[in-house]
């Protein structure tokens, strides 16, 4: 796409911007420490109660016999239960697991939040596992949330204390039990305790989130395809919304991939994906990781939801959304509201310097008058597509403040393909024949969208 002056000074300005800054969390901590051994614990440092930064949980080989060791083994870990245990003054989460590893445990606000981050561990919890509340806990999720790191984010009914935190061998064949017991607590002591450690910086997308961009794409300088990026919403621990059989992140994950496979076809563009497994990547990683690949069109898959039960079967179709501060109902509104809160669900929390803010609030609105037509125009032509093939929503063109969206460099859509909460889009969302439909009428919407730009790509 062309690149008027004011958007390569804006640019410049906008990098001076975000420079000591970073997209993402950089909160260091120093850990109080657990060392589990004969399922006791001792904590090291003061101020258990009060402080509560991060606590290390380190199963050593007294679990496995062999005191003062950790416990290595080269199989993989499976979590197999997990349950909830209201006692007199405290909650317990339970966590089974086929062997002993390395646990994290720090506390978040806004919401109040308990994270349990743990090594590559596989979830074999039976469905709907963590959705229902007890004692101080409202919900508790669970996933991967980077490569080789697993997350369970506890949101809970207020601001609550690690009171005790403990590995317990169970059975025969090394089993064990990771046991966290919470206790309410007053706003000033959590804040006091709450911490965030380096573990949790904007990093999460793994080592295949920001790899380098290919010769000839991006910033290599010598871009000769229009470089289209593909974003399958959500992923790892951030399921999005949920259907009786799939969730969101698994239905945009293989529209992606079908999608890819169609557009590198040909060989007339670059193809880069913002996740390429069952991974969470924050909103600040997926702007960044565009930016890094270069992005000439920017793609987000999504599938929407409805919450109540008596319009489920009654609201269905896809729907195509641009960024707009102001949102064009408060349908789309409620929607990106939603969308933007995925970090908070992962169990991140960010907390960015106003000054800093307001700066690149201007320079983005500079650059973004530039690319809001083009955004558009491939929104017309996705809709007009799309409709040939599936079914739309009554209102399928809409706008709201996406974070996702706020792409400085290049048009961007949002794509909701349909509701998780309609039957009869979850069975359509899931079959092979509907996804590889929805492909075509997309890549047919790119060729058309590039074939009245391409004096301006070369």
């Amino acid at each position: 796409m062309f690149e008027s002056w004011r958007q390569r000074w804006a640019r410049s300005r906008l990098a001076q911007a975000n420079e000591g800054r970073g997209l993402g969390c950089d909160h260091a901590i120093e850990p109080a420490t657990y060392n589990i051994a004969r399922g006791q614990a001792r904590v090291g440092g003061r101020h258990f109660f009060g402080r509560l930064a991060a606590l290390f949980l380190i199963l050593f080989g007294a679990l496995a016999g062999a005191p003062g060791a950790l416990v290595a083994a080269p199989t993989p870990v499976f979590a197999t239960a997990a349950q909830l245990t209201k006692s007199a003054d405290s909650t317990i989460f339970a966590l089974t697991m086929s062997r002993g590893v390395t646990a994290e445990i720090f506390t978040l606000d806004n919401p109040y939040r308990v994270i349990i981050d743990l090594p590559d561990v596989a979830f074999k919890l039976p469905p709907g596992t963590g959705d229902k509340p007890n004692g101080h806990v409202k919900v508790f999720r669970y996933g991967l949330f980077a490569e080789r790191k697993a997350r369970i984010v506890i949101e809970t009914t207020g601001p609550v204390a690690v009171a005790s935190a403990a590995m317990e061998r169970v059975g025969k064949k090394g089993g064990v039990v990771l046991k966290v017991a919470l206790k309410t607590t007053d706003a000033a002591t959590f804040v006091t305790g709450m911490a965030k450690p380096d573990a949790d910086r904007d990093d999460s997308g793994g080592p295949d989130a920001t790899p380098a961009a290919p010769p000839g794409s991006g910033k290599s300088g010598g871009k000769t395809r229009p470089v289209v990026v593909i974003d399958p919403g959500h992923g790892g621990i951030d399921p999005g919304a949920v259907g009786s059989a799939l969730s969101e992140k698994d239905i945009v994950f293989s529209v992606g991939e079908r999608l890819a496979d169609v557009l590198r076809k040909g060989g007339r563009y670059e193809v880069r994906m913002i996740r390429t497994s069952d991974v969470f990547v924050s909103l600040d990683k997926r702007l960044k990781m565009s930016s890094d690949f270069g992005a000439d069109l920017f793609i987000s898959l999504h599938a929407d939801s409805i919450l109540e039960a008596q319009f489920a079967e009654s609201v269905r179709g896809a729907t195509v959304y641009t960024l707009s501060e102001r949102a064009s109902d408060e349908r789309s509104r409620l929607m990106a509201e939603k969308e933007n809160a995925s970090d908070l669900i992962a169990g991140l929390s960010w907390t960015g310097e106003k000054g800093n803010d307001e700066v690149r609030d201007i320079l983005f609105d500079l650059m973004q008058r530039e690319i809001s037509n083009f955004s558009a125009d491939f929104s017309n032509l996705l809709v007009s597509h799309l409709s040939k093939d599936i079914v739309m929503s009554r209102d399928p063109q809409r706008s709201a403040a996406f974070k996702v969206l706020k792409q400085t460099h290049a048009p961007s859509v949002l794509v909701e393909l349909g509701y998780m909460s309609n039957s009869k889009d979850e069975q359509e969302m899931t079959a092979a024949s509907w996804q590889l439909k929805v492909a075509g009428a997309i890549k047919a919407a790119v060729d058309q969208y590039f074939n009245k730009r391409t004096t301006v790509q070369r």
